[in-house]
């Protein structure tokens, strides 16, 4: 009976975890404080680059990240409305 409830509350937290690390939102925002942390440490110290190839990369990695946040969305939702689907028919 105790492993049963180990195993148990092990899936439980299995759940909770993977439902965390597959949610869209929070692996854009963690690409996001990456990129601006990195935004803020290097581009101060590099004296190659123009101001404006400094924005246009500031822009281009602004819309990447709009694009991955668009395309991991949807198929979070696809992958959502496929569970439903295959619930609904057990």
């Amino acid at each position: 009976m105790q492993s049963f409830f180990l195993l148990f509350l092990q899936h439980e937290y299995n759940d909770i975890e993977m439902r965390f690390i597959k949610n869209p939102n929070i692996t854009v925002a963690i690409l996001a404080i990456y990129t601006a942390a990195i935004y803020i440490y290097f581009f101060p110290r590099n004296n190659e680059m123009s101001n404006s190839q400094k924005w246009l990369t500031v822009g281009a990695s602004v819309v990447m990240l709009a694009l991955l946040w668009m395309l991991l969305r949807r198929r979070y939702k696809l992958r959502r409305r496929r569970e439903y689907r295959n619930n609904g028919r057990n």
